[in-house]
């Protein structure tokens, strides 16, 4: 009886985690989107700092899954920094009405060629409040996932 009950239970250790897993991967963009923001000053006047939710919090640090459309700077465009957009390129932040949540920074770890047609990758989540340099969602030690 003990063997079937550790086995229930290592079983559902499993199936549990891998749905978590599953869960994060699929919705890092959603998770991204709940963010507010809090006007403050520079030297150079206004600027509105990102507030993250809690859920986005708990990714800080953690490997995440995040598909999308790579941004195409033209002279710009560099294999190993790219710019991530959930949204298509007529809608994504810089050309369209997505808001700053919908795009993110990747850093890869292997350079890769630039295309049209939706990526996906894979990376730790870094939540930037203080860089206004930056974009808010940064990726490292990214890479391509096949």
């Amino acid at each position: 009886m003990k063997k079937v009950v550790l086995i229930a239970v290592f079983f559902g250790l499993v199936v549990g985690g891998f749905n978590s897993t599953l869960a994060q991967d699929t919705n890092v963009w959603k998770n991204l989107a709940d963010v507010t923001y809090k006007i403050s000053e520079d030297n150079f006047g206004e600027l509105y700092v990102p507030v993250f939710s809690d859920n986005a919090k708990k990714l800080e640090g953690k490997v995440v899954e995040a598909d999308g459309y790579i941004i195409p700077f033209e002279g710009m465009f560099k294999p190993e920094h790219i710019i991530l957009s959930s949204l298509p390129l007529a809608e994504c932040f810089f050309c369209g009405s997505g808001g700053p949540e919908t795009v993110m920074e990747v850093m890869l770890s292997t350079p890769i060629k630039y295309t049209s047609k939706r990526v996906k990758v894979k990376g730790k989540l870094t939540l930037n409040s203080a860089d206004p340099e930056k974009l808010m969602y940064i990726l490292t030690d990214a890479t391509l996932v096949e």
